[in-house]
């Protein structure tokens, strides 16, 4: 994280400005990146007020534990996922389905054999993202409950890497929500993944930001 000294009055593309001008290479990559002022997701001419956190964030892969408003869990964790501890605090005697869906770390990449991977996090928005997704998928789809889990840090083959519990009346809500839920998850929460190989390692190449989100335009205001 740096500290940027702006005149009064700057907005986020006086930020960009600043990075563009120090690479140019900088300036290729705007039309693929989202912005964040104080970890919520925002536009380029947004100004700026004194302290303001300035995100600019890639293209995402698909901390403590903190009670969500909403019935479930959403957690950011580099300890092992156990989706049955998750599952048995999510069902309750009125639902009729539970849907658990895990994301696992599989031993190849198009075509190459995957050693582990290795996640990385912005951590405080991608967990306000992760609880928001919880709730907009209750009240979408009307379920009873979303338990949303995200591990960071390296990870080996077989083992979870997110973790998505869905409660419900009935099934067809709960594969809806937990269907709706990793699909956007993997477009819009700041998470990354590089890829281990025998022969080296990459960042994984993201899914583009929805375009409600991605900066538009590739100006930045030199």
């Amino acid at each position: 994280m740096e500290t940027l000294e702006l005149p009064y009055g700057a907005r986020v593309s006086d930020v960009l400005s600043h990075y563009a001008r120090m690479d140019s290479r900088f300036e290729a990559m705007m039309p693929v990146v989202a912005l964040s002022v104080n970890q919520e997701y925002s536009p380029v001419e947004r100004a700026l007020a004194p302290g303001d956190e300035v995100g600019i964030l890639p293209p995402v892969s698909g901390g403590s534990p903190d009670r969500p408003p909403l019935p479930g869990q959403v957690f950011i964790t580099r300890e092992p996922i156990e989706p049955h501890v998750f599952l048995q605090s999510l069902k309750r005697p009125e639902d009729g389905a539970a849907v658990v869906f895990e994301g696992v770390v599989r031993n190849n990449t198009r075509g190459r054999r995957t050693l582990y991977l290795d996640y990385e996090a912005y951590e405080p928005m991608a967990l306000q993202q992760m609880k928001e997704l919880a709730a907009q998928a209750q009240g979408r789809f009307g379920v009873a409950g979303v338990s949303i889990v995200h591990r960071l840090g390296r990870m080996e083959i077989g083992e979870t890497s997110v973790l998505i519990v869905v409660a419900s009346a009935h099934r067809g809500p709960a594969f809806e929500a937990s269907r709706w839920v990793i699909d956007t998850l993997k477009k819009i929460v700041p998470i990354w993944k590089k890829e281990f190989f025998e022969d080296g390692a990459v960042w994984a190449d993201g899914e583009p930001f929805p375009d409600e989100i991605r900066r538009t335009g590739g100006a930045t205001g030199q």
